[in-house]
């Protein structure tokens, strides 16, 4: 059943639907952190202590949601946590569910006065967050120890051990009583790489159900889900708009969008809903034909999403790929003709 109403943005309001995939330059990051912790630092941990500094093997979804490590923390501390790692460049990109299985993993670690953090030169597998205290840091150079900089509430160091185990580049020393949130590699890459096969297995089973994709091979539907772009709207924000040449599909990982048609009058008529698991603008990876419909994310909606440049420098042109299967292709060719 539609309704009608008035359309939730103006015409002018700006809207997203040719999102382009970008390459982020990858920010040169100081390693500061150690894996030899003092006594007053050691982290409690489920697992053995490792021997080797080899890189570690993960079996993927070896970890599951159940088994994420959580400490126990206020609000605040959450809060604060969150803040202290919004902009570094290993965590900016981390979903919802991803930030917060980190925070929740972060360990507490009082410390005292002179105590010895990390040490230059030595090797190291966990990334600090400063919650009190003060640290400053220093380098060793020709023979000298030379202080380079200071942390303080809400600081942070030694985040590329969560990425590999490099000598530390600097050794930072408590200058006061005060306390750390200590996360280590294994559990930050558990976290990322459980995710990413959860959400790999998510995204073939939703492009699965998309038509036009059907006489995809296998390994061509992973190629494509490897290849989506997360994307996310606010509240009322337009993602495609009738009549405009549309660009990408897009798959809705969580939350739900609005579908509406200009009426003769102007208004805008409701014509339908989608949720977790639907597709829409998918004709475009076919043709550049316009959009017959606005859509409007209603509340926080999560996608990811595809272009047909991308689509077509993995596979080549999507007509050729429906040619494998005459019904399928016929049966698109028609849907093609009515509307996106």
């Amino acid at each position: 059943m539609t309704s009608t109403a008035q359309h939730p943005l103006s015409k002018d309001e700006p809207h997203i639907d040719s999102f382009e995939l970008e390459e982020e330059e990858e920010e040169e990051a100081r390693d500061i952190v150690s894996d030899e912790l003092p006594p007053s630092l050691s982290v409690p941990s489920v697992r053995a202590r490792r021997v080797s500094v080899s890189a570690e093997s993960i079996q993927p979804s070896s970890i599951s949601h159940q088994e994420y490590i959580v400490h126990p923390k206020t609000d605040d501390q959450k809060k604060r946590i969150t803040e202290a790692i919004a902009n570094n460049f290993l965590f900016k990109n981390l979903d919802d569910d991803q930030a917060g299985h980190v925070v929740n993993a972060m360990a507490e670690k009082p410390v005292s006065k002179g105590t010895v953090v990390i040490e230059q030169g030595a090797e190291g597998d966990f990334y600090y967050i400063v919650e009190s205290g003060t640290f400053d840091c220093f380098i060793q150079q020709a023979g000298e120890k030379k202080k380079v900089m200071s942390y303080v509430n809400g600081g942070s160091f030694g985040e590329l051990a969560l990425m590999y185990n490099a000598p530390r580049a600097a050794t930072i020393i408590a200058t006061s009583d005060g306390v750390l949130w200590a996360l280590d590699r294994i559990t930050f890459r558990s976290i990322l790489m459980d995710s990413s096969v959860r959400k790999r297995r998510m995204y073939e089973r939703f492009l699965s159900e998309v038509p036009i994709l059907r006489s995809l091979e296998t390994y061509e539907r992973h190629k494509i889900a490897d290849a989506l772009e997360p994307i996310q709207f606010d509240d009322k924000q337009v993602i495609m708009r009738e009549g405009d040449v549309g660009q990408n599909f897009y798959l809705i990982e969580d939350g739900e969008a609005i579908f509406y048609k200009t009426a003769e009058d102007g208004t805008q008529t409701e014509v339908n809903r989608s949720s977790k698991g639907d597709y829409f603008g998918e004709l475009a990876l076919l043709h550049d034909k316009p959009r017959a419909a606005t859509v409007v994310a209603n509340g926080r909606l999560k996608c990811v999403t595809l272009g047909k440049k991308a689509f077509t420098r993995l596979l080549g042109p999507v007509m050729d790929i429906l040619k494998r299967n005459s019904e399928n292709y016929h049966a698109i060719l028609r849907e093609a003709t009515k509307d996106d």
